[in-house]
């Protein structure tokens, strides 16, 4: 089935990653916000094309990771579309805000491993999309702002605690103001800063990484740390002892390291 967006682009780009020794091929899914002229602000077709990409990368066992970025050298997104936002009922504010909701936890709790490069401007309803993605990468133009609380709402936080922890994103969240490339980089709201030339090269490498493992161990492992979050960290520990013999059985030796095994000369044996 091909699916036909108008707010967002998508492409499955093939990237060479290492596996041992051997090189071998991956399949990372690219999605673009493509609105660059209201700087990618999250309007409601936006956001539910979002959900159909991830919903169609998840179920397509070729793809091992999905990277999000936008259009534009300026944003990454701004946020909610406002204009769309004041044309709406009441009714149909809150409707939208449900639907919002629903993707965002989609995004959070997505099969695949999910990476935000972050190329220019996150503000508002764009941190809630960014900090809901499994890691952010960024570069010198990117910033962010947790804008909800100059409207005397809230975003955020349930989800950037566990980026920066809990005192800087009280700071960030009461006050609003504005982050930086750097300061994102050093509280740990982006895991790598690269320049911009460079930020899908370097983002499809780090996903092309991810990719070469097995499908089923990815969404095993995303899983398993978000039941973790909250628990006693010894309940963590035998959940994890548990899920190991239990639903998230991995491969045996023999499969796991063929490779190796191969090279010192031993068979593998059947388990």
């Amino acid at each position: 089935m091909v699916t036909t967006y108008s707010c967002i682009n998508t492409e499955t780009v093939t990237r060479p990653a290492m596996m041992g020794r051997n090189e071998v091929e991956t399949h990372i899914g690219v999605v673009t916000l493509n609105r660059p002229e209201v700087l990618n602000a999250l309007n409601l077709q936006l956001v539910r094309e979002l959900d159909q990409a991830i919903t169609d990368y998840e179920a397509d066992d070729s793809v091992g990771a999905v990277i999000i970025t936008g259009a534009g050298e300026r944003a990454f997104s701004a946020g909610a579309d406002i204009h769309e936002n004041r044309e709406f009922s009441p009714e149909q504010r809150d409707a939208g805000q449900a639907e919002r909701a629903q993707y965002t936890w989609h995004l959070h709790t997505s099969s695949k491993p999910v990476i935000g490069a972050v190329n220019g401007l996150c503000y508002g309803g764009g941190t809630v999309l960014a900090t809901s993605l499994d890691f952010l990468v960024g570069c010198e133009k990117s910033s962010f702002r947790f804008l909800a609380v100059n409207y005397g709402q809230m975003n955020a936080t349930w989800s950037l605690p566990q980026l920066v922890g809990i005192h800087r994103a009280k700071e960030l969240l009461l006050s609003g103001r504005e982050v930086f490339a750097e300061e994102a980089y050093h509280m740990g709201l982006i895991n790598h800063l690269v320049p911009s030339e460079e930020l899908m090269d370097r983002t499809l490498d780090i996903a092309a990484g991810i990719a070469r493992n097995r499908v089923e161990g990815l969404a095993n492992i995303k899983q398993l740390l978000l039941e973790h979050s909250g628990l006693p960290i010894e309940q963590q520990y035998r959940n994890e002892i548990e899920g190991r013999t239990d639903r998230f059985k991995g491969l045996s030796v023999e499969e796991g390291f063929s490779d190796f095994l191969a090279r010192k000369g031993r068979k593998p044996q059947s388990a």
